[in-house]
């Protein structure tokens, strides 16, 4: 049964989402949250999202409470991974300390505003063509084998063509003006690098949803879960991301399980199509891709955690001992 949705219950969770990332960008004022504060807060976005997928069980049933959770766990875990070019954009640009929650926060909420128009065109898609969940279940396949293929290397943004246009066409100040995206110098209005690094955060961002947004239709078809489980997993993760810091490079095979989850839900895809043309294909039950996401995030996650412990345990071991010579 469709999960119907008033326009009004669309206004008022767009409203609550809006005053959620104001009131973060007023709660951090641009600066680098301590330990603590990015602790509680992530778990302020995760008692949320557990409370709405309690509260979507409570009014619309179990089925449309576990589309969600399944969606979420997909969107949050891709979202993780984002958080590592993330970093590497923050590398690349050497971004202030001073200004890095500031770049994130931006950089989410317009990852946000994109994701809600890839949906509407998704949604579109699927209700105008039948094919579009083969074309989402190969594109998700063939980005599995990607991830798979490119595991451990990282992005060059320096070469990402929007941005090497950008550099050449529009005039860019050496060195960042707090968190100006533009100064007046000599009577000319010039960029600052921070523009040029929310215009590498903005691309990510699209590039992000182009995985993202047909693994959540792999799940849920219903707009309004694909809506809030993005909006989710995109909340927080500012926080999220100075509260792992270094943890981010000891996930180094959550590529991998990223790319099991895309080829299942690939497949979940093609086979939900091709269920409509022959019925004895079976269909893989939302409860079981839920089964699956968990198990394969909590494997990978952990095989993780005890390789870099042996790799810095036997790092530690080859270290020579600190011999002085006797005076």
């Amino acid at each position: 049964m469709p999960l119907e949705v008033s326009l009004w219950g669309w206004l008022i969770t767009g409203a609550v989402i809006a005053v959620v990332i104001v009131v973060d960008l007023l709660a951090g004022r641009g600066r680098r949250p301590s330990s603590l504060q990015a602790g509680v807060w992530v778990g302020v976005y995760l008692t949320l999202a557990v409370a709405f997928g309690v509260g979507l069980w409570l009014v619309a049933g179990v089925e449309v409470a576990v589309q969600f959770f399944a969606g979420y766990l997909t969107e949050y875990s891709l979202s993780v991974d984002n958080l590592f070019v993330f970093g590497v954009i923050m590398t690349a640009f050497a971004v202030p300390a001073a200004q890095q929650a500031r770049v994130l926060l931006i950089g989410i909420a317009a990852a946000l505003v994109l994701r809600g128009l890839f949906i509407l065109a998704g949604a579109a898609a699927i209700d105008r063509f039948s094919a579009t969940f083969y074309v989402f279940g190969a594109f998700l396949i063939f980005t599995a084998v990607q991830l798979v293929r490119h595991h451990g290397v990282q992005p060059d943004i320096a070469r990402n063509p929007v941005l090497r246009l950008a550099a050449r066409l529009l005039p860019t100040t050496p060195d960042y003006h707090g968190a100006a995206w533009s100064v007046r110098v000599d009577g000319r209005r010039l960029l600052t690098p921070m523009a040029t690094v929310i215009v590498a955060i903005a691309v990510c961002d699209v590039m992000f949803a182009l995985d993202s947004i047909p693994a959540i239709f792999g799940l849920t078809q219903e707009p309004y879960l694909v809506f809030t489980a993005n909006a989710f997993a995109l909340m927080g993760l500012r926080q999220l991301y100075f509260l792992l810091g270094g943890l981010l490079d000891r996930l180094i095979y959550l590529s991998y399980g990223l790319a099991l989850i895309l080829a299942f839900i690939g497949v979940k895809l093609i086979t939900q199509a091709a269920h409509d043309t022959f019925p004895q294909i079976p269909q893989i039950p939302v409860w079981l891709s839920l089964a699956v996401i968990i198990t394969i995030l909590v494997a990978t996650t952990s095989a993780s955690l005890v390789a870099s412990r042996r790799t810095r345990a036997s790092d530690t071991d080859r270290v020579p001992p600190d011999v002085t010579s006797p005076r």
